[in-house]
């Protein structure tokens, strides 16, 4: 009986102490929860990616050397926005944060071991919040994290606010951040004046872009960006949502 009594009371304080974490825990995301809707006037000044790239230099060794800049919506060429769609999410302007026909036909794509760059099931948007305030962890956690991103990004911003902010956070090329200083360093010319080639190049970087950028010569990236080159020629339509 006094057993008993025992594991009552330890089960009672478990439970308890099990409360008091989710409470703390509830508190701490409530308090460091990011202010998404402040993205519509003001522009990141960093993002997780850039700090965890930043955190790896140093622990190699070595000064991060980091390029990223803010580049408008209307200085960005529309070949460039268009080649970044049909490579990774060409429904975007239909779609309302996640694009469930995407992630069936992913998961179909990435059961062929022949394919050398899968689409990946996230849409631009899940990228973003990853991209912006995540990792790329495939902790359960982290992904209910980016699905209320995702949701919140969607219902506080423009489908254009939110493409424009994708294009200035994603890596393109080692400590290269953005569109614009990706426009630059590859071509030696503002992003306005990228062309449909070109855009596929930097498009191309997107799955790896710490191998795949341009001026790369690996066959599987150039195939890559010239499949998307091909795909930009097909989406026509693109043209009137961008």
């Amino acid at each position: 009986m006094a057993r008993r009594s025992l594991l009552g009371r330890l089960w009672r304080r478990l439970l308890l102490l099990s409360v008091l974490a989710l409470v703390v825990w509830l508190t701490w995301e409530t308090v460091t929860w990011p202010d998404v809707k402040a993205l519509g006037t003001r522009a990141p000044v960093t993002t997780a990616f850039i700090e965890r790239y930043k955190e790896r230099e140093h622990q190699a060794g070595r000064q991060p050397r980091v390029a990223f800049r803010f580049t408008s919506y209307a200085a960005i060429s529309p070949h460039l926005k268009r080649a970044v769609l049909v490579a990774e999410d060409i429904n975007f302007f239909s779609h309302g944060g996640f694009d469930w026909g995407e992630i069936r036909s992913a998961f179909e794509e990435a059961l062929d071991d022949k394919k050398e760059a899968a689409r990946g099931a996230s849409t631009i948007t899940q990228q973003l919040a990853k991209n912006l305030w995540l990792s790329s962890s495939r902790n359960p956690l982290r992904k209910v994290k980016e699905a209320i991103l995702t949701w919140q990004l969607e219902r506080s911003l423009s489908k254009r606010r939110i493409l424009e902010l994708y294009l200035n956070v994603i890596e393109l090329g080692p400590g290269i951040y953005g569109v614009g200083p990706a426009a630059e360093r590859y071509f030696g010319k503002p992003a306005a004046d990228l062309g449909e080639d070109e855009a596929a190049l930097v498009a191309a970087s997107l799955p790896r872009p710490s191998q795949w950028h341009p001026g790369v010569t690996s066959r599987a990236y150039q195939r890559y960006a010239s499949s998307i080159r091909s795909r930009m020629g097909k989406a026509e339509f693109l043209w009137k949502q961008i």
